[in-house]
């Protein structure tokens, strides 16, 4: 019997640098511009021979039907007009609707190993392509790194790696109402007074471009405005960040995970331990992770 072969891909999370929504378009989306990272918390997820699409999750609060993996994998293979099939399987670590992509970073991954799979050859424009219409964050998940990232967030440019050496995430227990998109929500809330001409997202952008550091005064999303009243509890893990001397604080996409950069290694692991052990918090202490060109 011959043993079923087997991709394993990790899928990253990813954190906005700044997040920017420049107006709305003719199709009800809005059009952003952001930096984004992608950082060393991942899912894993692993694509196998089978006779048809199946996928399955560690985490019993995601089904199927609902997983960003499912349709990642009809697009493809409608796309490439196959009739092969393939179970996944997903391994999460990544907070479930938490704004760092770990839906998208899933079904990028699926993408990635299914192309290996099913021996497609396609190219990395060709899987940019297919992610687009899958979900918003997928596009930029397929490569990860460091990018400028526009439209739906379909426009991907990398760039030079940000140097920052590590993020510290909390992730707050919030309670969100049940059969409603997180997302959908926080762009229903979306008024013209959140427009910009993304000047902050392009600054940094050419400052990361020309070698410059990051500091987190240069970061920014216009979703925080959002944030407290989007999320109960969400300003006390904001609070208890004040508290242990954490200043600049940056939300995760739409939210509700937010972000800081420790000022060294030692400050962060200082930062990890009270939040996770004092407060109860959960908190991640990361590494960006360059693109798989870079890497």
């Amino acid at each position: 019997m011959t043993e079923k072969r087997s991709i394993v891909q990790k899928a990253y999370a990813k954190v906005n640098l700044t997040l920017e929504i420049l107006g709305k378009r003719r199709d009800g989306y809005h059009d952003l511009v952001s930096v984004m990272q992608t950082v060393n918390l991942f899912d894993t997820v692993t694509v196998s021979e089978a006779d048809s699409i199946v996928v399955d999750c560690d985490d019993s609060e995601i089904t199927a039907d609902d997983n960003l993996v499912t349709k990642a994998a009809i697009e493809l293979k409608n796309r490439a007009a196959i009739s092969e099939g393939a179970k996944i399987s997903v391994e999460k670590r990544i907070p479930v609707s938490a704004g760092l992509g770990g839906g998208s970073a899933d079904a990028a991954a699926t993408l990635r190993g299914l192309n290996y799979l099913w021996n497609l050859g396609l190219t990395d424009g060709d899987l940019l392509e297919t992610a687009a219409s899958v979900g918003s964050d997928v596009p930029f998940l397929i490569k990860g790194g460091t990018s400028l990232v526009g439209g739906r967030g379909e426009e991907v440019v990398p760039i030079p790696s940000a140097k920052i050496p590590k993020f510290l995430i909390v992730t707050p227990d919030v309670h969100q109402q049940p059969g409603i998109s997180k997302t959908a929500f926080a762009f229903s809330r979306v008024d013209k007074s959140m427009y910009t001409l993304g000047n902050l997202t392009h600054k940094l952008a050419a400052r990361i471009r020309s070698g410059g550091d990051c500091p987190p005064e240069l970061f920014f999303n216009q979703f925080q405005v959002l944030a407290e009243d989007i999320y109960p509890r969400w300003a006390l893990s904001l609070q208890r960040l004040n508290n242990i001397g954490v200043s600049e604080v940056i939300l995760c996409g739409s939210g509700p995970s937010i972000f800081t950069v420790p000022p060294s290694k030692e400050i962060g692991t200082a930062w990890h331990l009270l939040l996770s052990t004092t407060y109860g918090e959960k908190a991640f202490l990361v590494e960006p992770v360059p693109s798989d060109t870079e890497s």
